[in-house]
């Protein structure tokens, strides 16, 4: 509990940085600049809202799910809304020193700058976008954002807790469609391995990677050490660990609201949890190599036997394959008879 209070506090201080941020950005690039190279033809700027709804269930994801110190749960959001020139973050590069930092910690100062630093130099960056974390699996958290023709992509982050420096998240996102403003949209999202701390599980300790590796989506069978907390080689697919909507909000003459305080509230259950409880991930018993075999038993011109023992090393679940036999005997001839 001590564990889980310490780290809404830190998610809390975090948030109001972000918020306060948000509204600096608003105020220096508020301005959007021209481009031979237009991505959208709409005359107005567009405000969105924006839904993360968090799919991590132990029914979902059996195996290695973190239950106490701390449990499954899902850092604050991070994002930006950009032109086509700036990536926050990308697949198949490396990552930045504050993706590095928010993946590996939640930590997102050194993010903050090189988003702010991107604006200033090249004017590709409009502004930040942020959301309160949510202190568990499931649940949801919500903020607002503007775009602009100039700057109507949007790329963010949410760090999967624990994890080595695993996260979700979308990259460049386009929401114009020619000259107009796309209604909706909704994605799935699936788990990514930012490359820069090779450990395996959860709840493994830092283990950096040297030289640093690309940002790679993890899938049923990648990284296909047996020992991944992702590794299910009987699935063709990971089911989604979380999903995003976006919706436009219809123009009114109100200011564009921030996001609500990270709460408790968090924790209560979502209707979209009907739905998680219908995945169910078999999770297939995994054991141990066989013992060598025991010393052989027996008397004196009889026939003896020798045993050999392994052991469970991760339980089935969700109908998955039952675990095999953990003992095995055989006859031999006695080693030292009676």
């Amino acid at each position: 509990m001590e564990t889980t209070m310490t780290a809404l506090f830190f998610s809390e201080a975090l948030y109001h940085l972000l918020v306060l941020m948000l509204s600096l950005s608003r105020g220096v690039h508020s301005v959007p600049v021209p481009t031979d190279l237009p991505l959208c033809m709409a005359s107005e700027p567009a405000q969105y809202s924006l839904t993360f709804s968090g799919k991590w269930t132990r029914a979902a994801f059996p195996k290695q799910y973190p239950v106490y110190r701390p449990p499954a749960q899902w850092s604050n959001l991070i994002g930006v809304t950009h032109s086509l020139d700036y990536h926050m973050w990308q697949r198949n590069e490396f990552a930045s020193n504050g993706v590095r930092e928010f993946a590996e910690k939640s930590e997102a100062w050194t993010l903050m700058k090189e988003v702010e630093t991107a604006g200033e130099r090249i004017q590709s960056v409009y502004g930040l976008l942020s959301a309160p974390a949510v202190v568990g699996g499931t649940g949801q958290m919500d903020t607002e954002f503007e775009v602009f023709a100039r700057h109507s992509l949007m790329s963010f982050m949410v760090r999967i807790v624990p994890s080595p420096d695993w996260f979700v998240g979308v990259d460049s996102i386009n929401l114009c469609d020619g000259d107009k403003w796309k209604e909706s949209v909704t994605l799935e999202l699936f788990p990514y391995d930012a490359g820069t701390d090779s450990g395996f599980t959860f709840s493994s300790p830092n283990f950096e990677t040297i030289p640093q590796d690309r940002i790679t989506q993890i899938t049923s069978s990648y990284p296909s050490h047996p020992v991944n907390s992702f590794f299910y080689p009987r699935l063709k697919h990971l089911p989604p660990i979380a999903k995003v909507k976006l919706t436009k909000i219809k123009k009114t003459n109100q200011i564009i609201s921030l996001p609500l305080e990270p709460t408790q509230s968090n924790l209560l259950p979502t209707g979209n949890e009907i739905e998680e409880k219908l995945i169910n991930t078999p999770l297939d018993c995994e054991v141990s190599v066989w013992s060598p075999w025991g010393l052989c038993k027996g008397k004196c011109g009889d026939s003896g036997v020798q045993h050999r023992t392994r052991y469970v090393i991760m339980h089935p679940a969700n109908n998955g394959a039952a675990c095999p036999l953990l003992e095995e005997e055989r006859k031999c001839i006695p080693d030292n008879c009676l």
